[in-house]
């Protein structure tokens, strides 16, 4: 987790580099970005972290006296926290949690969609949340699959597909039309017609943990890289890698 912890800094850092290359809208909040495997996120003058079973908010409108303000329970081995708008989506072995930030201090439940036991990264856009399960020795699951969630009615997700996938870890959107997904190779899906996804190609880079995606730039992380790819929103096939930051 530290290396992976690690891995994420260091992309976040080179995103910095990309900061002025406009030429794709992929509605990432300027607050902050992180990968759908991480635990922490900023948005506004807060930044929210869970551990296994709980979110913490600590305001952070003074950045060298950050004073916890907030600890909600949320249930049992909380995993990942993804934030859109004003929303936090959080992934634990059982269960995606949805949480309203209209009031950032004071976190709210909207909903929750439970699922049989296994690891669960989720990303979200503007109507659908898409959520990975796969097996490990720590989730202890059996299910290795892609769900895609109608989220239109924020309080009441309904699940639209199911893909069943060889051991899907993290993802990321690409405009409102694509997905990207670590199964090993990062996959691409269209979702443009997000009950009947369509595979595409594969990006071949092997032992993909994690996708962040800013603009047009993909950086896939591994236990031992960062690989970095031009992708083209015109024609998703035509990718390119243009940089590799080994450990």
């Amino acid at each position: 987790m530290k290396k992976y912890l690690f891995l994420v800094v260091v992309t976040l850092c080179l995103l910095s580099a990309c900061e002025s290359d406009n030429s794709v809208n992929n509605d990432v909040s300027v607050d902050g970005q992180g990968g759908s495997l991480a635990t922490f996120t900023l948005k506004g003058n807060y930044l929210y972290v869970v551990d296994s079973e709980n979110l913490s908010v600590f305001n952070v409108s003074e950045s060298t006296n950050p004073v916890k303000v907030n600890s909600v329970y949320i249930g049992f081995q909380i995993e990942t926290l993804f934030p859109f708008k004003d929303y936090l989506f959080i992934g634990s072995q059982d269960a995606m949690y949805i949480y309203d930030l209209s009031n950032p201090e004071f976190p709210k439940e909207l909903s929750r969609s439970s699922h049989f036991r296994s690891c669960d990264p989720v990303v979200a856009n503007e109507r659908y949340a898409y959520v990975t399960l796969h097996t490990n020795s720590t989730c202890f699951g059996t299910l290795n699959e892609l769900q895609t969630y109608d989220i239109s009615d924020i309080e009441n997700p309904k699940l639209l597909n199911i893909r069943e996938l060889t051991e899907p870890k993290g993802l990321s959107t690409f405009g409102s039309n694509y997905l990207l997904v670590c199964d090993d190779t990062v996959k691409i899906f269209d979702v443009s017609n997000p009950e009947e996804s369509k595979f595409i190609k594969e990006i071949p880079t092997r032992g993909a943990l994690d996708i962040i995606i800013r603009n047009n730039h993909a950086f896939i992380i591994s236990d031992e890289s960062i690989d970095q790819y031009l992708l083209n929103i015109a024609n998703i096939e035509n990718f390119e890698k243009i940089s590799t930051f080994t450990f």
